[in-house]
């Protein structure tokens, strides 16, 4: 009697794709990376003012003080650097505060933490007059950690959910943006004052203002990094989180206070920038899946060439003047976020 036995082999090859997907996770980030390093090489050799490749070198290398050297090493380079940095953050504070509401619509506006800083920088500016953009780093940040502080106890300190969390940032941004435009309207001097910075811009950049905010940002992407796991964890919900052994109130508390240091170094620096943090993330998840171990270090790398890539755009189509990344980025992420929503899949968390 004959007996058909099932081949052995037939099973072998399933394993294949999970393999696969680390590997080509791996390489797009590669990839994104080296996409990086070219808009950070644009940033500095392409600007309103066209600058042959060789004197953009001798700029950077060889400093001699030069009108061109000055334009390359003292303007464009610290540019960039601080739309590196502010992309990283804003990328990273927008995936951040999805994962932490469970709303693929969250950015740094839900939770209040944009209206926190500009609330505090107009305070300092009418009121004590500031006028150096190093003296908004302590304003902005000041402002968006009481926010977060506010927002976080308005929301439930022991039972903080999604849902309150997103209703007391909504509620106070109404309040702060009511009181910023007061001040605004009966300070005109601080109204003359504000206009370009809530614009949201890099032009103003200066390597003081870069040194003075990296070590917040640092902080925040760091901590932002290390809560992967935990708000993988979060996004099951609070009861399954729970049988997983996340603590709760410690993740919330902690990625309030990466998006505060975040957020608020940001915005202090370049004012408020629009749709950075919320197209990226939705972009990355399209690719990696829901694994915040992979979306964070993908938005921390393309949401600088987003950025970047946005003022090198507004730099060339308006020469010899310019238009500040904040228009461009508005410009641009409109239609795209339109376009994201519209895809279900996409804009799912």
């Amino acid at each position: 009697m004959l007996v058909d036995s099932p081949p052995a082999a037939t099973a072998a090859p399933a394993p294949a794709a999970p393999r696969r997907r680390p590997v080509i996770r791996s390489a797009g980030l590669l990839a994104s990376v080296a996409g990086l390093a070219v808009i950070t090489v644009l940033g500095i050799a392409v600007g309103a003012k066209q600058i042959p490749l060789d004197q953009v070198w001798h700029g950077v290398f060889h400093y001699s003080g030069s009108d061109t050297d000055v334009i390359v090493r003292d303007v464009r380079v610290p540019r960039t650097l601080l739309g590196l940095l502010a992309g990283a953050a804003l990328g990273l504070a927008g995936t951040v505060m999805q994962a932490l509401t469970r709303n693929p619509l969250a950015d740094p506006g839900v939770l209040g933490i944009n209206a926190g800083a500009s609330a505090a920088v107009v305070s300092g500016i009418s009121f004590l007059g500031v006028t150096s953009l190093t003296g908004y780093v302590w304003f902005a940040f000041a402002g968006a950690a009481v926010v977060s502080v506010a927002v976080h106890v308005l929301g439930g300190t022991r039972n903080a959910t999604p849902v309150r969390l997103a209703l007391a940032g909504t509620a106070l941004t109404a309040v702060l943006t009511g009181y910023l435009n007061a001040v605004n309207l009966l300070d005109n001097a601080a109204l003359d004052k504000m206009r370009f910075w809530t614009v949201g811009s890099l032009a103003a950049a200066t390597m003081p203002t870069v040194t003075e905010v990296a070590p917040f940002l640092a902080a925040g992407a760091a901590l932002a990094l290390l809560l992967a796991r935990p708000l993988n964890a979060l996004a099951l919900g609070d009861d399954q989180a729970r049988a997983l052994g996340a603590r709760l109130t410690r993740t919330r508390v902690l990625a309030m206070l990466a998006v505060t240091l975040l957020c608020g170094g940001a915005t202090a620096a370049c004012g408020p920038i629009a749709y950075v943090g919320l197209m990226v993330p939705h972009a990355v998840r399209a690719v990696t899946g829901p694994d915040m171990r992979w979306i964070l270090p993908y938005s921390a790398v393309l949401s600088p060439v987003l950025l970047l890539g946005a003022d090198v755009l507004g730099r060339v189509v308006a020469r010899p003047g310019e238009l500040q990344v904040g228009i461009v980025t508005a410009v641009i992420g409109g239609p795209v976020f339109i376009y994201l929503v519209r895809r279900r899949r996409m804009a799912q968390l």
